[in-house]
């Protein structure tokens, strides 16, 4: 005679699957012990790590909407833009303070992409590229006209931050700044994990890979755009405020086209869809883009524009081979050494 057996209730099996993503895995402890001890590793190089903790962020901001929700992106600047230009601003006007200048920066960003999120909700992905892309265009020419209170052309000059915390000051080194902005950027990444391995994370998910199917299972589609839209701009609003307080100038740089454009491609390059991949595509795109531009100052976008192609066409499954690879001798490694 067989026996029933019980089987497990479906919100226990999503909990555990949410838990096992939740588990923090051995190669993410290597890959943030090495990004805190970069300033003792590659001392002269605080600058560029800056850069490349900030690029980060803001296309950690963009694979939230593109890797998870599957909304397609080409004005991200926009976020970048009003958190440089609201953190600028408020330091210059008002408090000095880069942590009251950071959430300034995040309110503004998310306001604004709360108010934009509503014409992303309808449309196929070539309708949100162009939409997108016109928030940002508005946004560049508004900043243009407004000369007396942006710049303008000239940008807003004249910006000086006070200490973090009121006790280490911004260095010519970019010490103070790289643990800012990594700082920043890891919180913001912890925040980032917690909520795609969250129920909310998951309905996401469903949203990208079959809305209809999303809709029918009780999912608010609208609701959740909305959602991740407005956090993701305020992500991308982080980034222009570690930018403008780092760099203590704002220009028109920052809403301009090329931005969205490198930040689509830094995407493409780590892979969408699991947080890591912003982060990994923004070190080679920024150490890549460094070590050409040395080289060959005059034709450094040709080279890598044609390292990029190739690197979309076939060398993105290679890099992917290889982390995987690594994470595995890596455990197998460790799992020899314990006891």
């Amino acid at each position: 005679m067989a026996l029933d057996t019980p089987r497990p209730a479906l919100s226990d099996l999503v909990g555990k699957t949410l838990s096992r993503r939740r588990r923090w895995k051995l190669g993410e402890v290597v890959f943030w012990g090495l990004t805190a001890a970069a300033p003792f590793m590659l001392p002269r190089g605080m600058l560029l790590l800056n850069e490349v903790a900030i690029l980060a962020l803001f296309a950690l901001s963009l694979d939230l909407i593109l890797g998870f929700a599957g909304i397609v992106s080409l004005g991200h600047a926009a976020f970048l833009g009003a958190g440089a230009y609201a953190a600028g601003l408020f330091a210059l006007h008002v408090n000095a303070d880069p942590l009251t200048g950071l959430v300034v920066a995040v309110l503004a960003a998310a306001l604004l992409g709360f108010l934009t999120s509503f014409l992303v909700l309808r449309g196929t992905d070539l309708t949100r590229l162009m939409v997108t892309l016109g928030i940002a265009l508005l946004l560049f020419e508004l900043a243009n006209s407004f000369s007396a209170i942006t710049g303008g052309a000239d940008g807003l000059q004249g910006i000086s931050m006070g200490p973090l915390l009121g006790l280490f000051p911004f260095d010519l080194q970019g010490r103070t700044a790289y643990l800012y902005s990594l700082s920043v950027l890891f919180v913001l990444f912890l925040a980032a994990r917690r909520m795609m391995a969250s129920p909310f994370g998951l309905s996401l998910r469903a949203i990208r890979d079959n809305p209809l199917r999303a809709s029918a299972t009780g999912v608010a589609i609208n609701g959740r755009i909305v959602m991740v839209y407005t956090i993701a701009a305020a992500y991308a609003g982080a980034a222009g405020a570690l930018m403008a307080q780092t760099t203590q100038f704002v220009s028109l740089d920052v809403l301009e086209f090329h931005r969205s454009a490198d930040l689509m491609l830094v995407v493409i390059i780590g892979g969408a869809g699991w947080l890591y991949g912003g982060i990994i595509g923004a070190i080679l795109f920024k150490v890549l883009q460094d070590a050409i531009s040395l080289a060959t100052p005059q034709y450094w976008q040709f080279w890598i524009g044609l390292l990029l192609v190739v690197f979309v066409l076939g060398g993105r499954e290679i890099l992917h081979g290889l982390l995987a690879r690594s994470r595995a001798a890596l455990a197998k490694l460790v799992s020899r050494r314990a006891p």
